[in-house]
């Protein structure tokens, strides 16, 4: 699936896009200064649905009654990178996507949790997933884009899964506190 395919199906879902994440590092070429700028101590760039055509996109389509969600599963003790991304979740869903977090050691089910993925229109006939593939330092790899039933059912058992061992993330970061999203000195 080419870059383009892959931001097309974010185009023509009807009703509902999720995101499983289960990896604890992504390397995002666009993320970069931001990462530096929350390592460094100093305010992080604006993102917004001003300055970010994700969030935009994610506004707009809420807006008109499609539902974003996602879940992070987690592992203690937090990494960086999981840290510094649960503040950046919080733009996300002042846009109107629903997160949630889930701590691995919470369920052992999630013990093996993966791969990630995006679930579409998922209780309709015209459902479709794309299960993504990452190295081991996060760098994206590639994605399929599937109408598979059976695929789709591990999907759907996997979300329903994380969902039930998951919190909102307003309450995930009142669990841990603001201490915890800052860099480790």
């Amino acid at each position: 699936m080419t870059p383009e395919e892959f931001d097309a199906c974010f185009d023509r879902f009807a009703l509902t896009a999720w995101r499983l994440e289960a990896l604890q590092r992504y390397a995002v070429d666009e993320e970069e200064e931001r990462i530096r700028a929350w390592r460094e101590g100093l305010p992080r760039p604006e993102r917004s649905v001003r300055t970010s055509p994700w969030l935009r996109r994610i506004a707009v389509t809420t807006a008109a009654g499609k539902q974003w969600g996602r879940l992070h599963v987690v592992d203690q003790p937090l990494s960086e990178y999981v840290r510094y991304e649960l503040g950046g979740y919080i733009e996300s869903a002042a846009a109107g996507e629903e997160i949630r977090i889930a701590d691995r050691a919470a369920d052992p089910g999630l013990a093996a949790i993966g791969p990630d993925f995006w679930l579409f229109d998922e209780d309709t006939p015209g459902a479709y997933a794309i299960v993504m593939s990452y190295d081991g330092d996060g760098h994206w790899l590639g994605a399929e884009y599937t109408t598979d039933p059976a695929a789709l059912g591990r999907c759907r058992q996997v979300k329903a899964l994380a969902v039930a061992a998951s919190v909102p993330l307003n309450v995930y970061l009142a669990r841990i506190g603001a201490d915890a999203l800052r860099k480790a000195a």
